[in-house]
């Protein structure tokens, strides 16, 4: 693309919308500055009930100089006619510190959003233990239209801590928590060229942040009103995958009242599939038989399969990691035969990217073993006491095993 025509694709798809404000660079420069205040006496007032690593990080973090986020557009090359997809680059930012933070404190609410799911392995778990009758169907959904309105936003989440507050952990920061959030999205700047603008939708915390805000509805109206047609529901940001049990009167008043209530909230707007015997959802393809349902690795037919070259220069662990991961995963996503068919496949892949199968065999060979042991990966406990040495890699540096020789000559017994 041309500078010329790819500044005019943005103005008119994204910033000339009324999703965002133009400001000018006074502007932009004094709002940003006024938060940077406001938070600094926010922090103060809230610091004693910090934990203190967070105390410090937010201390460290905010001493830095800070950059504006950055917007542009990825072409998303398979549309036609080829459209912009938008990107607030927001690292190094005074936002980012925030966000981080609130996203990582979102993680203590996830769990409550009762249709909540991780991944799609999680799926398969859940499958196993229900009992599906005959006539089950499966359904998915895709969120077209992705902007929650702030206002919306901040007060389900503001339901949605008080009607869980008794399963909250005791110390969770909640005021500190809802006025850090409400800074974040009501102050989201960036420059693109020489101009400067305000999002009025949106947050980087956004995948946390949509999913609790558009959980309280679920929670408090969808599972509750329609839960004897809902034999399961599970959501991934924005993709819906669930069970519909066709009522044997009056099923298609019972669907469109669903997919109303989906819609019911704010201006988000889902694309909800009919309700068959098969559906896919993230990187599930699956098929309802009597009263099972198979699974098998759903893969988009644009996938570019573009994993790390041999030559990048990543320590040996990531490639280890990336290959028993990607077995495990279809190990338990597949059959037998689906298994053996995707694991060709992959190891194609890696082929293609330069890879020797000289290499390769000892790490699918210890992969494998692990699966057959049933070795699940998992973090180690770590406690106040532990110290991190994080040392940047580089092919001809330091390798692990020389901090590990000379940890065990020197502190080891101590």
């Amino acid at each position: 693309m041309d500078t010329e025509s790819y500044i005019q694709q943005i103005l008119q798809e994204h910033l000339l919308t009324n999703t965002y404000m133009q400001l000018t660079k006074e502007e932009a420069k004094h709002r940003t500055k006024t938060v940077k205040l406001f938070f600094k006496d926010l922090l103060n007032q809230h610091n004693k009930l910090l934990p203190k690593s967070e105390a410090t990080y937010f201390q460290c973090s905010i001493q830095h100089h800070c950059r504006l986020p950055i917007f542009y557009g990825l072409p998303k090359v398979h549309k036609t006619p080829m459209s912009l997809r938008p990107v607030v680059s927001s690292c190094g930012s005074f936002m980012s510190i925030l966000s981080n933070w609130l996203d990582f404190r979102m993680k203590d609410l996830l769990p409550l959003v009762k249709s909540f799911t991780k991944n799609s392995l999680s799926i398969i778990s859940d499958l196993a233990t229900l009992n599906i009758p005959e006539h089950a169907l499966l359904f998915s959904a895709d969120l077209m239209y992705t902007n929650i309105d702030v206002e919306t936003g901040i007060n389900s989440i503001k339901a949605f801590l008080n009607e869980n507050s008794n399963m909250i952990p005791v110390n969770f920061p909640t005021d500190l928590f809802l006025e850090t959030l409400n800074l974040v999205m009501k102050n989201n700047i960036f420059c693109f060229s020489n101009t400067y603008w305000l999002q009025l939708m949106g947050t980087a915390a956004a995948c946390s942040y949509a999913t609790i805000s558009y959980g309280q509805h679920k929670n408090s109206q969808i599972l509750t009103t329609l839960h004897p047609y809902l034999l399961y529901y599970q959501r991934y940001i924005d993709d819906i995958f669930g069970i519909w049990l066709p009522p044997i009167a009056d099923n298609n008043n019972k669907w469109n009242r669903f997919k109303t209530m989906l819609n019911d909230w704010d201006t988000l707007k889902w694309v909800v599939e009919t309700p068959s015997k098969q559906t896919v959802f993230l990187d599930l393809h699956l098929k309802l038989e009597g009263t099972t349902i198979s699974t098998n690795t759903y893969q988009k037919d644009l996938n570019l399969y573009l994993y790390l070259p041999p030559r990048s220069a990543h320590p040996p662990s990531c490639l280890k990691g990336l290959i028993a991961g990607e077995l495990r995963c279809y190990w338990l996503q597949n059959g037998i035969n689906d298994f053996q068919t995707i694991l060709a496949k992959f190891i194609k892949w890696l082929i293609d990217r330069g890879r020797r199968i000289e290499d390769l065999t000892p790490l699918l060979q210890q992969a494998a073993l692990a699966i057959d042991c049933n070795k699940t990966p998992h973090a180690n406990a770590a406690n106040s006491h532990t110290l991190f040495i994080h040392w940047r890699y580089h092919p001809h540096g330091i390798q692990q095993s020389d901090p590990r020789s000379c940890y065990n000559k020197t502190v080891k017994q101590v």
